[in-house]
């Protein structure tokens, strides 16, 4: 399962959401950080195209962890960021940029993802972003 967590974020690495979409289940719960629960791929692909529009980032400094019998598994990474446009009750952006610490916890089943849960510190986000 490792490989199927490693090709999700190659992915987002190069900006493919699609491959992204590739690793999820039709049914893919995606928790994320400050937001409402997110299910299936077409709400996945909406919540991509949203950041992408936002934001432009670079996952760094990665570690994957598994569980031994391949059902849930985490990462821990470094967001290198740049803020693009305006998100709604964030601070105006003007191409700040931030880095923050992150991370990811999956559950996985059939070589599939299940649930994408993503947590980083939005105050420490801010403060970058409004420096």
């Amino acid at each position: 399962m490792t490989d199927t967590i490693a090709r999700y974020f190659a992915a987002f690495n190069a900006d493919d959401t699609e491959a992204m979409i590739d690793c999820l289940a039709d049914d893919v719960a995606h928790h994320v950080n400050e937001g409402n629960i997110r299910i299936g791929k077409a709400k996945f692909r909406d919540f991509c195209a949203h950041m992408d529009r936002c934001y432009k980032e670079n996952l760094t400094d990665m570690q994957i962890f598994v569980s031994d019998d391949g059902t849930r598994a985490a990462a821990e990474f470094t967001v290198n960021g740049t803020y693009l446009a305006t998100d709604e009750g964030l601070p105006e952006a003007t191409g700040q940029t931030y880095k923050l610490p992150a991370g990811s916890f999956f559950s996985l089943k059939d070589g599939q993802i299940t649930r994408v849960t993503t947590y980083y510190n939005l105050s420490d986000w801010i403060k970058q972003v409004s420096a």
